[in-house]
């Protein structure tokens, strides 16, 4: 059955230049992934039809103002590498989404995300919730860390959650195919981005 546009939302976790970009803080732990599954080019095209159609498109970039005040004294995990990586702070072009992602008019960009699951310290439930959102489908980076948490999340929350396969990347192969094939259908519908355009795009049209 087609999702219908209107009650559908695509949540971009953190395309931004440390990770998309050559010169980017991250950009080489992710690169080779990017590459091989050619995400960054199939996350355009995706939004591209997703606008079109009608559904609402997120962007969820993290950021931090210069020292990370907002975390911990002794950051420990992936946030450590955050801060080692001097990566992701406010008003640096790391920061930044990614030109080809550029937030258009309608849009919404969320704020706050200081951590891995973009609901934890945003208003992005309620942002959903007000526009009568019931799917959300993700992209984004990485594929077992913050994209994972978001849709662990919005499955916890209600939402029917789509992970697009083909629109995120890791720091490797392994552990991107990994989260895909274990964990990603227990907590989500797991979906080609054509496929998911393809079918927003069939409900567009017998809307009109």
């Amino acid at each position: 059955m087609p999702f219908d546009p209107k009650r559908t939302a695509v949540i971009l976790v953190e395309y931004q230049n440390d990770f998309t970009s050559e010169g980017g803080a991250l950009h080489r732990a992710v690169r080779d992934v990017m590459e091989r599954t050619g995400m960054l080019e199939n996350t355009r095209r995706l939004v591209d039809a997703a606008r079109a159609a009608g559904a609402t498109i997120v962007h969820a970039p993290i950021s931090y103002v210069p020292g990370y005040g907002e975390l911990a004294l002794h950051p420990y995990g992936i946030l450590k590498g955050v801060v080692d990586a001097g990566a992701f702070v406010k008003g640096e072009w790391g920061a930044e989404i990614v030109d080809v992602l550029a937030p258009q008019e309608g849009d919404v960009l969320l704020e706050g995300k200081r951590g891995l699951d973009s609901f934890a310290t945003t208003n992005l439930d309620f942002i959903l919730r007000g526009r009568g959102i019931t799917t959300i489908a993700l992209g984004g980076f990485l594929t077992n860390c913050c994209v994972e948490s978001t849709m662990r999340t919005g499955y916890e929350k209600g939402y029917h959650v789509i992970t697009l396969a083909d629109c995120v990347a890791a720091a490797s192969v392994e552990e991107h195919q990994n989260a895909i094939k274990f964990n990603y259908p227990m907590f989500s519908e797991v979906m080609a981005s054509q496929d998911f355009a393809e079918q927003l795009e069939g409900a567009a049209t017998v809307a009109q």
